[in-house]
């Protein structure tokens, strides 16, 4: 079964950076990147290294928020 998570990216005016936030992991699994490619690219390496982690000390992955279906 695939899980296909959340990677949110936003704009910030106050930090002139964009903020990446991995909503399914908390409030603390986030990154940032000076462009929208760069913040996407941090965003997917956190959540593989957020992925790795749960699978190393045998933890179970948390829930995607939505459910869709990818061939």
């Amino acid at each position: 079964m695939n899980h296909h998570y959340s990677i949110l990216i936003q704009w910030s005016d106050e930090d002139q950076k964009y903020i990446v936030s991995l909503p399914e992991f908390g409030p603390y699994a986030h990154t940032h990147g000076e462009t929208y490619a760069e913040a996407l690219k941090n965003g997917e390496e956190v959540l593989e290294l957020l992925i790795e982690e749960y699978q190393l000390q045998g933890r179970q992955l948390p829930e995607p928020l939505t459910v869709g279906s990818h061939p």
